[in-house]
Order: C-alpha cells, then sequence, then structure tokens
C-alpha cells in the first residue's frame, strides 16, 4: 500500500495528507460540500495567474512578502477577518468568486516520497466531507474510480498547470524588478489618524511605466500586461474591504492621533 506524503510542512487548511486509494477508501463517499468553515478566519488565499480577472472583481491582489512571493486574494484587511463568509462559513453573497485553492480542498496533488517522479491524489484524512459514510457520492464502484475522482483529479491537474504558471510569473517579475513594499493608507470619516496597511508587495507602477521597450513588448507577448493591470485596478478594493469589514463590526481600534 502506498505510504503517506511527507507531512512536515502541509499547506494551508490541510492538518494530514493521506493517498487516495481504491483499496484503503473502496467504501469511501464525497459529501456534498455547501460551506467551509476552516475559511471563516482565514483573510488570504493563494491564487493563480489564471484566477485574476475573475478575482480582481471582488477582491484585492497582492503579494506576500519575503525573497519568494506568492499572489494572495484578500477576503478581509485583518489576521483573523473574512467579509465574504459568515459564521456557518458559507458565502455572503453566493455571486462571489471562490478561488480554485478552496475549491480542490479536501483534495490535492503531492510527491508520496520526496524523490517521487509523479504527483498522487490524496486527501486531508481530518476533512469531515470524506469517509466512509452512508450517504454522499462513491469514490470507488468495481474497484475502479468513479466519474467524481477523475473530475476531482482533472481539476487538481490543472491547479498544479495553472501554480506552474504563477511561478514563471512571479520569476518574471523578481527579474523585472517590479516588486515593492506595499502600503495602504485608509482615512474612515471620524477617526483621527488614517489606518495603515503593510506587510505585503505590490507593483511599482512608475517602474512599470518605465520599462523599456524590449520588455514592455516581451510581457505584452507572453500575457503578463494584462495581469499586472488586473492586480493594480484590484487595489482600488482596500477602500471597500475596509468598509465591509467596519459594516461588520470587524475593524480594530481607531488610531490615536499623535
Amino acid at each position: 500500500m502506498a505510504s503517506a506524503p511527507q507531512q512536515a510542512s502541509l499547506p494551508l487548511f490541510y492538518n494530514a495528507l493521506e493517498p487516495l486509494s481504491s483499496g484503503a477508501h473502496a467504501a469511501f463517499k464525497l459529501r456534498q460540500i455547501d460551506s467551509a468553515p476552516f475559511l471563516v478566519n482565514q483573510h488570504a488565499i493563494p491564487v493563480t495567474v489564471d484566477e485574476f480577472i475573475h478575482v480582481q472583481r471582488s477582491m484585492p491582489i497582492v503579494f506576500t512578502a519575503g525573497d519568494e512571493p506568492v499572489p494572495i486574494a484578500l477576503m478581509g484587511l485583518n489576521e483573523g477577518v473574512n467579509v465574504f463568509i459568515d459564521d456557518e462559513g458559507k458565502l455572503s453573497d453566493p455571486s462571489t468568486y471562490v478561488p480554485a485553492y478552496v475549491r480542490r480542498y479536501p483534495f490535492m496533488l503531492a510527491r508520496l516520497t520526496p524523490d517521487a517522479q509523479e504527483l498522487s491524489l490524496c486527501f486531508d484524512s481530518t476533512a469531515d466531507v470524506i469517509g466512509a459514510f452512508e450517504e454522499g457520492e462513491p469514490l470507488f464502484e468495481d474497484g475502479k474510480p468513479t466519474a467524481i475522482v477523475q473530475n476531482i483529479l482533472q481539476f487538481n491537474e490543472m491547479f498544479e498547470e495553472a501554480g506552474a504558471r504563477t511561478g514563471n510569473f512571479m520569476r518574471e517579475l523578481r527579474e523585472l524588478g517590479l516588486l515593492m513594499e506595499g502600503e495602504i493608507s485608509i482615512q474612515p470619516e471620524g477617526a483621527p489618524q488614517p489606518f495603515v496597511y503593510r506587510g505585503f508587495q505590490m507593483v511599482n507602477e512608475e517602474k512599470l511605466n518605465e520599462l523599456r521597450g524590449d520588455q514592455l513588448r516581451k510581457i505584452q507577448k507572453n500575457g503578463m500586461l494584462p495581469l499586472l493591470y488586473a492586480h493594480l485596478f484590484s487595489l482600488q478594493l482596500m477602500p471597500q474591504l475596509f468598509d465591509r469589514q467596519n459594516r461588520a463590526g470587524k475593524v480594530p481600534l481607531p488610531p490615536l492621533a499623535s
């Protein structure tokens, strides 16, 4: 039987990983998912470049701090705040785009051993939506994966491919030197001082506009340019996100006047 993948550093939301097997999980079923309680207190979600255009309509897109930044969608401006999810883990507005990182849970592709060449379909064994239940969609029939498993596998393969494209995008972004430390200042009415948010990176629009002609042609040709502007346009949603937090009573105490 396949061994469990390395668990030293599990991705966000995952508490354990187990390879899906027709032998060990022949009776397993997948319950219908209508909520995501694990999202309630999560304010930032990783996204791929394939999703930028969809995400920027409702959430700011920024990049994590550090030498190996990744793009994230902000579902709140403060730790532990998600203004798109209610206390039961359901979307406040069903039309809100849900990042693929969330939609793939509790499944993901992972290497079973550090030197494995192929990725295997695994699942979080602590998730309460998969197990030997009486209700739900069967994952195996006659020892073979059902259509639902095939669809899950295909979705996760597409996610990995999008992740590779995102990695290439981020390498190009760093090579062009377009990232800078981010800072957003929001001045609510009646507050003595603005709320200032830092701890992320963003594209330096001034440097973007100063790119050489050959550099600009390259990012136009490889599709980076609309993605960069999707990110920049999405930053205009920061005040709206702050306002949603404010209406929900989830904004920290106002800063004191100096």
